[in-house]
């Protein structure tokens, strides 16, 4: 479905790395529509040209953002699905690395979900596929674990959804610095995310 491929960002030249990053920082502190194409290319400490160079339009950047955010999400999704058989310690990895990483990647993770109506339909939808995809692995996993007797939870898919979201909203309080370690952090979550779906243990 991707209109546009997702680049490989290790293989990118210094240049179009920084411009990456200054994007993030620029698109999360100012939001996507007071970020001038200036403003990032000045951060990278490069010319306002430099940013046409790879990218046709500010927005394009964007999406490029967004999908790779998602897509590694995505995978630490599966990835926590694959580690274990037992849907207890599935979740647990599940919780813990997509909190995880919405800490570490707390910047990023502002831009993946606060930016998104900025992207133009084709963009949008392709980003909403992967979120789609993030969400009903999550459920399916809970719905599994009911199933199985693992999880008491009376509602699987809510029960889901707020795992999600609890992970999500980490970027929205976490910062550098914060008495709490990200370490500390992933761990409460996966702790709170088998209290939701009532785990046997």
């Amino acid at each position: 479905m991707n209109s546009t491929p997702t680049p490989d960002v290790a293989a990118w030249s210094e240049g179009r790395s920084r411009l990456y990053e200054a994007a993030i920082e620029a698109f999360a502190t100012r939001g996507f529509h007071a970020t001038t194409t200036r403003d990032i290319a000045a951060a990278a400490g490069m010319s306002p040209a430099a940013l046409y160079a790879h990218h046709r339009t500010k927005e394009e950047l964007l999406y490029v953002i967004a999908m790779r955010g998602h897509e590694t999400s995505l995978a630490l999704v599966r990835q926590a699905i694959a580690s274990h058989d037992d849907p207890v310690e599935a979740l647990r990895e599940l919780a813990h690395s997509f909190a995880e990483f919405h800490a570490t990647s707390h910047t990023t993770a502002r831009v993946l979900n606060y930016e998104l109506a900025a992207l133009a339909p084709a963009h949008r939808a392709d980003v909403d596929e992967l979120r789609h995809h993030i969400d009903h692995e999550t459920r399916a996993l809970v719905q599994r674990g009911v199933r199985e007797g693992a999880f008491a939870t009376p509602n699987a898919t809510m029960a889901a959804t707020a795992i999600i979201s609890l992970g999500v909203d980490v970027a929205r309080w976490f910062s550098e610095g914060h008495h709490w370690t990200a370490q500390q952090v992933a761990d409460f979550y996966a702790d709170a995310a088998l209290r939701i779906v009532g785990a046997v243990r």
